[in-house]
């Protein structure tokens, strides 16, 4: 929507109005397919907008959409808000950003090197 925006937004195509309940999952098509070209991905992230306002989100964030997919991209929508939201025509509910995207190639070894962090997990630097 702004020229230096990341995104580009992705709207609803649907014939009638969907109310989507508290924690109520839909999918929703956006009525476009893409061709990203190879060793690229399009990220599908929600709308911070929708979720501050209205807890809505999506279920599986940021979604992926492959180079070699050319189906409708849609969107798993989740209400986690408290009141039923409804999805017209046009809104517009996440936003695509196209990444490069690196091949690992992966070693399989019966052992990693080490670092100072080791297997430290979740808040285990106290923040």
């Amino acid at each position: 929507m702004s020229a230096g925006a990341a995104g580009m937004d992705l709207m609803a195509d649907i014939r009638e109005d969907l109310v989507i309940e508290p924690r109520q999952i839909k999918l929703v098509p956006t009525g476009i397919s893409v061709a990203i070209p190879q060793g690229f991905e399009a990220q599908i992230r929600p709308r911070s907008g929708l979720a501050l306002k209205h807890g809505l989100t999506l279920v599986n964030t940021p979604g992926t959409i492959d180079s070699d997919y050319r189906g409708v991209i849609s969107l798993i929508l989740v209400n986690l808000g408290e009141q039923p939201y409804t999805v017209k025509r046009g809104t517009r509910l996440a936003q695509m950003v196209i990444q490069e995207t690196v091949r690992a190639n992966l070693e399989f070894v019966s052992e990693l090197p080490g670092t100072e962090r080791a297997a430290g997990g979740f808040g285990h630097t106290g923040a």
